[in-house]
């Protein structure tokens, strides 16, 4: 179910295991349905082509976390699905996130819901300065407004239509970071490395994985928080959990997208077994293994606005050049029309040390014409 560039690194990953592959997704030119054996072009709750996939399909995922639940929960009448229309609900609707937070025992910023204007009048003033963040399909920074008081809540909301909000209080972050981990049907449950990631405008930018990217007490204790909030689901499937990393050492839980993520990219080159394998794994009822990287790495995201650096004029970047650098692994999605803010492809940098790798990725950077980190 979709057919963006996750789902065309999934079948990439299906496809090397012998898998034939299918794709709903509407859009004729999608990255996914380009490189699939079948691509049923259908909207997303559109009964004949969800019939249609479960006719040539043996199991079935999501690639992104705003497929509509419903859609999930028919096809699971039929054929096996994961994550299951139920975790994807959760994941769909931040107030139902954090109440799932909470319930499995992890901290999160303090919040307060507003769906009503007695909620709104209600919120504690220790909430603010905050970040108000719509309850539904909000991704890569959209549907976020930050606060500095109660006339600037009270007017975020009227700008974000009065749609159910979670208010979010401003903390004193240091960093952030992942976990992507999977959850067999059996229970079962490996991780990747934790990831350490810088976003720029709501949008993931860097991710780096070494041994030192985060204290290893830190590192464990994230791990466990998502292995519980993944188990509190009855979790099947793929999970990411970012996390925000506070300055006294501490962290929060932010959100979590129940499918491969931005940050683990980077485990397709840097890993024996990619997020994308352990996906293929989980679905088919395959054994999982705990995947192990052989490589630190750094993963740039390729955003529209690269192609876009003379103007509105699309022009490729000096892939030549690049590619002379050694450790690049380019990874473009197939999109033919560049847009600023559009992630078009990833570029994971791979070195025998850490201290080479962020070398060489900030090299990389200065030639795309991306901001050091």
């Amino acid at each position: 179910m979709g057919g963006g560039q996750l789902g065309r690194m999934f079948v990439h990953a299906a496809q090397a295991m012998g898998y034939f592959t299918a794709v709903l997704d509407p859009d004729e030119a999608s990255p996914a349905g380009r490189v699939s054996h079948h691509h049923v072009r259908t909207g997303y709750l559109d009964p004949q082509g969800l019939d249609a996939l479960a006719r040539v399909s043996a199991a079935i995922t999501t690639e992104f976390e705003n497929v509509p639940a419903e859609a999930l929960a028919r096809l699971a009448r039929t054929r096996p699905v994961a994550p299951g229309a139920d975790a994807v609900a959760i994941a769909q609707d931040r107030a139902r996130e954090k109440a799932h937070f909470v319930r499995c025992g992890a901290r999160c910023a303090p919040h307060a819901v507003i769906e009503t204007p007695q909620q709104l009048a209600a919120v504690p003033a220790a909430l603010l300065p905050g970040v108000l963040k719509t309850a539904r399909l909000g991704y890569d920074g959209k549907g976020q407004v930050r606060v500095r008081d109660a006339a600037g809540l009270a007017a975020a909301w009227e700008s974000l239509q009065r749609v159910p909000c979670v208010l979010e209080q401003l903390l004193p972050l240091a960093a952030e970071c992942s976990v992507v981990l999977a959850r067999g049907r059996d229970g079962q449950v490996v991780h990747l490395p934790v990831q350490r990631n810088l976003h720029r405008d709501g949008i993931l930018a860097v991710t780096e994985v070494h041994d030192a990217v985060l204290p290893p007490d830190t590192a464990t204790a994230a791990v466990a928080a998502a292995r519980d909030i993944a188990a509190g689901m009855g979790y099947v499937g793929v999970l990411c959990v970012e996390f925000f990393l506070l300055q006294d050492g501490s962290f929060v839980v932010n959100e979590m997208a129940p499918r491969p993520h931005n940050s683990g990219h980077y485990s397709i080159d840097a890993c024996d077994v990619s997020q994308f394998d352990l996906q293929v794994r989980a679905l088919a009822g395959l054994p999982l293994v705990q995947p192990r990287q052989h490589s630190p790495a750094f993963m740039l995201n390729l955003l529209g606005d690269l192609w876009l650096r003379q103007g509105d004029t699309q022009r490729e970047p000096d892939w030549a050049a690049l590619l002379a650098l050694p450790g690049m692994h380019l990874h473009l999605y197939g999109k033919v029309e560049a847009r600023r803010g559009r992630k078009m492809g990833h570029l994971t940098v791979t070195a025998p040390t850490v201290a080479a790798a962020r070398e060489r990725a900030l090299q990389a950077a200065a030639l795309l014409g991306i901001e050091p980190f």
